[in-house]
C-alpha cells in the first residue's frame, strides 16, 4: 500500500479496478503476470513491486489486466516506475519526479475506457482510436482469453455477442478531465490468489449478463394478457 500507484480516471469512466495482485521481486527474473523480464540494474535497487490491476471490463472486452512496476531503493525511495501501455510498457516516472505523491506514490493517468497508463494524459490524445474504442467499437473483442488462461476458460460466438451488447450500452464520450482515485486496501491480494479468482469472476459476470439479458427479454414480452 505504501507504494501503490495513484490513478487518475476520466470523469465519465464507467469501470474501475476490482482487484490488485501484488508481487515483490528481489532479483532479476520474469514478471509473474506480464510478458517481460524485470532486471535489477539500478544502483541501490532493493526490490521491484509489481501491481497487476484487474478490471472486469475495459470498453472493448470482458477481462482487463494492467500493470505498474515500482522500483524501490534500499532507503525506501522510489528509484523508477513503469506502467503497461497496450501490451507494452512506458516510463511511469517523469524526469522531474513531479508525479510522485506523498513521497512514494506514483501518479498515473488511465486512458478512458481502455486503462493503458501514462504519466501524461496528453499522450492519449495522440492515439487514433481514443474515442472510437469507447463508442462505435465498444465490445468489439467480446470475452478476452489471454494465453495464461487458455484451457482455464474459453469463449464462443454467443458469449462474445452478449459481452458486446452489454458494452455497447456503456459507450461514452471521454471528457478528458481526470479525477484522482486511490486503490482501497480491500482490493489487494497476492498475484497467485488473483490468478485463481479471475476465472471465477468471469463466470460470475457471464451469469450476470445472461440474467440481465433474460430480464430484458421478459420486460419486452407482452404476455397473453391473463395477468398470470
Amino acid at each position: 500500500m505504501k507504494y501503490a500507484p495513484v490513478i487518475c480516471f476520466d470523469k465519465r469512466e464507467p469501470f474501475y479496478p476490482v482487484r490488485v495482485g501484488v508481487s515483490v521481486l528481489q532479483e532479476t527474473g520474469p514478471s509473474p503476470s506480464f510478458r517481460r523480464e524485470l532486471r535489477f540494474q539500478l544502483p541501490g535497487l532493493e526490490r521491484i513491486i509489481e501491481y497487476a490491476i484487474y478490471w472486469d471490463y475495459d470498453m472493448q472486452h470482458l477481462y482487463e489486466l494492467e500493470h505498474v512496476w515500482v522500483y524501490v531503493g534500499v532507503n525506501g525511495e522510489v528509484l523508477d516506475a513503469e506502467a503497461s501501455f497496450h501490451g507494452k510498457y512506458v516510463k511511469g516516472l517523469l524526469p522531474n519526479r513531479t508525479n510522485v505523491v506523498e513521497g512514494t506514490h506514483v501518479r498515473l493517468y488511465s486512458q478512458p475506457g481502455k486503462h493503458a497508463f501514462s504519466p501524461l494524459p496528453e499522450l492519449f490524445e495522440l492515439l487514433p482510436h481514443l474515442r472510437s474504442a469507447v463508442q462505435e467499437e465498444a465490445g468489439a473483442d467480446g470475452l478476452s482469453v489471454p494465453d495464461m488462461f487458455r484451457g482455464i476458460y474459453a469463449t464462443d460466438e454467443h458469449t462474445d455477442r452478449r459481452v458486446r451488447r452489454y458494452l455497447q450500452s456503456c459507450a461514452f464520450e471521454p471528457s478528458m478531465k481526470f479525477e484522482e482515485y486511490r486503490l482501497g486496501e480491500e482490493l489487494f491480494m497476492e498475484w497467485p490468489q488473483l490468478f485463481e479468482e479471475i476465472p471465477q469472476r468471469i463466470r460470475m459476470e457471464l451469469d450476470r449478463l445472461i440474467a440481465l439479458e433474460e430480464a430484458t427479454s421478459n420486460e419486452g414480452d407482452p404476455g397473453d394478457g391473463s395477468g398470470i
